[in-house]
């Protein structure tokens, strides 16, 4: 095979990944505009539950226990450095192993990390922070649910973590933490570049009759509808 053919086929190869790309970036900024609309089940709106967003990934965050649920029995407080049993709030989110325990910062994210999260070649964690109160601002929304709808969530999440033979959570033992109130679970899925952290976040407000966007790869895209 000539120099020449070769050169084409890398350019070919190129243009294909760039023209996927572009593909990506359009729909993951178009689509999210299309808003999946909330399903009311006639039920009163009495629980309260947060988006919250660090500026890249998105958590639901839920009351830690009421008369429905109590995920503190399956995600003990003392599972956290803190292990402080105060906390009134928990929050929940899916996402790619290698990104919460390999990549603290952006600044630690190597490119293998990113090749694999991608590409559907590692395995997904359940990332799980405490918190003793929860305040509306930009980056963490409230809505009210009813207890049906809270029911369904609660479905949809547990569903995600991974079991053991006993149906309990698996602890990730890890010193990779975010601060003294989280702690990691092992995960069912694999994270890709077309099911991301927030892919999963927007997915589960649908499971729980809430506005979502037909599709996003961002927290963007699913704030624009909790303005």
């Amino acid at each position: 095979m000539s120099a020449k053919i070769i050169f084409i086929y890398l350019l070919k190869t190129l243009g294909i990944i760039l023209g996927i790309i572009v593909v990506y970036a359009l729909l993951g900024y178009l689509l999210p505009f299309i808003e999946v609309s909330a399903k009311d089940d006639g039920g009163k709106k009495q629980v309260p539950i947060y988006i919250y967003t660090n500026g890249v990934h998105t958590d639901i965050v839920m009351p830690v226990k009421n008369d429905l649920h109590d995920w503190s029995s399956s995600i003990p407080f003392a599972n956290t450095t803190s292990k402080k049993t105060d906390y009134n709030y928990v929050g929940i989110g899916w996402g790619d192993k290698g990104f919460y325990l390999d990549t603290p910062t952006w600044a630690d994210l190597k490119f293998s990390t990113a090749v694999k999260a991608a590409f559907w070649m590692s395995e997904s964690a359940m990332h799980t922070s405490f918190y003793k109160t929860m305040t509306e601002a930009s980056d963490c929304k409230k809505i009210m649910i009813s207890r049906k709808q809270y029911q369904d969530l609660i479905k949809f999440i547990d569903a995600k973590f991974d079991k053991d033979q006993k149906g309990n959570y698996i602890l990730i033992p890890t010193k990779a933490v975010y601060s003294d109130n989280d702690a990691f679970y092992d995960a069912r899925g694999r994270y890709s570049f077309l099911d991301t952290c927030n892919t999963w976040a927007n997915n589960a407000l649908k499971a729980a009759g809430q506005k979502a966007a037909l599709w996003t790869p961002t927290d963007y895209g699913i704030f624009i509808h909790y303005k």
